[in-house]
C-alpha cells in the first residue's frame, strides 16, 4: 500500500445530462438529472484508493446531508476521514451540464471548502508519514500553500494539479515537485497556447510536468531530459467528467510504487480512458484490477 494524502475539496455535484449545452440566455431540456458526490480533492482520494493507494483526505465538508453522503462516499470507496472537518454550513456543490457529446461545463460554489484557510492540529503531522500530497485549487490559496510548504519541511512529493485555473504564487510553485496542467491550464500559467512550449516554460518553475492532452493522452518533461509523450487509449468518451483526477490519482499512485514514468503515465491513461466512459464522477472511477486489465 502506498501512503498519498490528499488536501483538497469535496463537492456534491448537481449534474444536468442534455443533447447540447445552453447559450447564453437559452433554456435547453435536458433528459436527466443526478446528484454525485466529486469535488477535486475527493476525486483524487477516491481515484487513488481505488488505484491501490492507502489514502486519507483533509479538508470540510458541510453541516447539511450533502456532508453525510460526501463523507460516506470516500469512506466506502477506502478513504480515511479522521481529518475531514465538518463545517458549519453548506457543502460545497459543483454545478455541471454534461453534452451527449461528453463535454462538460462546470460551476463550483466553494461551501464547507472555503473555511479551510490553514492546516489545523494534526494535518502536518499526517502529512510528514505520506509518500505524497496531492493538491488542487479548489481550496483557498493559503491552505494549499499550507501544505505544499508542510510537505517540502518533511521530504514529501508534491503533486499539484492547477484548477481552476490561476495565477500561482511564487511560493506555491517553490513548494510543488510535480505540476499536473491540462492544455488550458498549462496555457493559462505559461502564457503559452502550444503545450511543449508551455511544458518547457513551466520547468522553469518547477521540477517536473505533465500536461494532460484529453484523447491525444499525456506530456511528460522533467528539466534536463527529453520531453515524452504517452499516448490515451482509444474510446468513446460518455462524460469527461472525473477523468483528470482519476488520473492524478492513478499516477500518483504509479509514481509512489516506484514503477517508470513511461509505465506511470500509461497506467493513469487506462485509468482515465475507463472514467470517461461512464457517467458521473466518483461513481465513473476504475477500480485497480480493472486498470490493471485494460
Amino acid at each position: 500500500m502506498t501512503g498519498i494524502v490528499v488536501l483538497g475539496s469535496t463537492n456534491m455535484d448537481l449534474v444536468a445530462y442534455v443533447a447540447y449545452a445552453p447559450k447564453r440566455g437559452e433554456t435547453v431540456t435536458g433528459r436527466e438529472f443526478r446528484t454525485i458526490p466529486g469535488g477535486k480533492g475527493a476525486n483524487q482520494a477516491v481515484a487513488a484508493a481505488r488505484a491501490g493507494g492507502d489514502v486519507t483526505m483533509i479538508g470540510a465538508v458541510g453541516s447539511d446531508d450533502f456532508g453525510v453522503r460526501l463523507r460516506q462516499t470516500l469512506v466506502s470507496s477506502g478513504v480515511d476521514t479522521d481529518l475531514l472537518r465538518t463545517a458549519d454550513g453548506p457543502s460545497g456543490t459543483a454545478h455541471i451540464v454534461v453534452d451527449d457529446e461528453g463535454g462538460n461545463s462546470i460551476v463550483v460554489i466553494p461551501g464547507a471548502n472555503g473555511a479551510v484557510t490553514h492546516l489545523v492540529p494534526g494535518d502536518e503531522a499526517l502529512i510528514a508519514t505520506a509518500d505524497a500530497l496531492l493538491l488542487q485549487l479548489e481550496l483557498p490559496l493559503s491552505a494549499v500553500l499550507d501544505g505544499a510548504e508542510a510537505a517540502r519541511r518533511h521530504g514529501v512529493r508534491t503533486v499539484l494539479t492547477p484548477a481552476p485555473a490561476q495565477p500561482l504564487p511564487p511560493e506555491l510553485l517553490a513548494a510543488t515537485d510535480l505540476l499536473v496542467p491540462n492544455e488550458h491550464e498549462a496555457a493559462t500559467l505559461a502564457g503559452i497556447a502550444d503545450p511543449h512550449a508551455a511544458a518547457e516554460a513551466l520547468l522553469r518553475q518547477v521540477p517536473e510536468v505533465v500536461i494532460t492532452l484529453g484523447a491525444a493522452g499525456s506530456l511528460y518533461a522533467r528539466r534536463g531530459a527529453a520531453p515524452l509523450t504517452v499516448p490515451a487509449p482509444r474510446v468513446t468518451a460518455v462524460d469527461t467528467t472525473a477523468a483528470g483526477d482519476t488520473f492524478v490519482g492513478a499516477l500518483a499512485v504509479a509514481l509512489v510504487e516506484g514503477r517508470p514514468v513511461q509505465q506511470a503515465l500509461s497506467w493513469a491513461s487506462a485509468a482515465a480512458a475507463l472514467c470517461v466512459q461512464r457517467e458521473g464522477a466518483s461513481t465513473s472511477m476504475p477500480y485497480r484490477a480493472e486498470i490493471d486489465a485494460s
